[in-house]
């Protein structure tokens, strides 16, 4: 869990700071309000490359909303979103596309086309941006298939298989044009424990495969600490803490632990 020191900064440790490596995904003072309703508060957060963090908290509290932010679904009030130390926010559609590119991500209800077949699907983003052949897209769509386990149902439309089967159709389709970051909202959800630990397999060799930086949004605190290299928790639109899962266990705060009861 990060805490704040004062110690004064050596010149051996500003040299430090200065060769670490700016995080895939910095958030800073974030704002947001839909008329008077302040969903976002203020929020703080960077994940660095080979990270994932998940965002908790109750429904409400502004988890999706800081997804699509982060994608540029949506502009901030206020505050700082940088991916790859490139400011997004105010970005022009061109300049916002080409970061895009970089970004997957997981609907919570998969998103995919009624009317595309999984292969379809999955060929999708391909077809727009990624400058291949007919032939090349075939190979991509279906090695990206193997990967999450569905190359045998890549005829198949989305209402012939199931929510689990989706969500890995998503997940192929969302790392089709090879991001290095990708944002999952509620992975789990609307699915069975066997299938939503499947999913969280599913999310390990991806993120240990391909060195992603992730962020997770979840009520799913079992997946969350199973896919989680650290947890935040947020609460009227703020982050209470951000740490490991032993340092949410071992908070006093009386929101975490009540939130840590209700969902364990």
């Amino acid at each position: 869990m990060t805490t704040t020191t004062t110690a004064a900064a050596t010149p051996a440790t500003a040299t430090m700071e200065a060769a670490k490596p700016a995080p895939s995904i910095r958030v800073q003072t974030l704002r947001k309000a839909f008329g008077k309703q302040k969903v976002l508060n203020g929020i703080n957060l960077e994940v660095a490359q080979g990270e994932t963090v998940s965002v908790l908290g109750q429904s409400g509290t502004g988890k999706s909303v800081l997804l699509k932010l982060i994608i540029g679904l949506q502009q901030p009030d206020s505050g700082s979103i940088q991916i790859h130390g490139q400011e997004i926010t105010g970005l022009a559609r061109p300049q916002l596309n080409e970061i895009r590119k970089k970004v997957g991500f997981l609907f919570q209800n998969s998103a995919l086309y009624d009317s595309l077949t999984v292969e379809q699907n999955v060929a999708f983003p391909l077809e727009r941006h990624g400058g291949l052949s007919a032939a090349e897209r075939k190979k991509r769509v279906r090695e990206l298939l193997a990967t999450v386990g569905m190359e045998r149902d890549l005829d198949k439309l989305p209402a012939e298989i199931s929510g689990g089967m989706q969500k890995r159709v998503g997940l192929a389709r969302a790392l089709a044009l090879s991001p290095d970051i990708v944002l999952f909202d509620e992975p789990t959800a609307g699915l069975d424990p066997i299938t939503a630990s499947e999913i969280d397999e599913l999310i390990l060799k991806m993120q240990k495969e391909k060195n992603l930086a992730s962020i997770v949004v979840t009520h799913d605190l079992p997946s969350a600490r199973t896919v989680s290299d650290r947890l935040t928790l947020m609460r009227n639109g703020q982050i209470v803490i951000d740490g490991s899962f032993q340092d949410l266990e071992a908070s006093k705060d009386e929101f975490v632990v009540q939130f840590l009861n209700r969902t364990s």
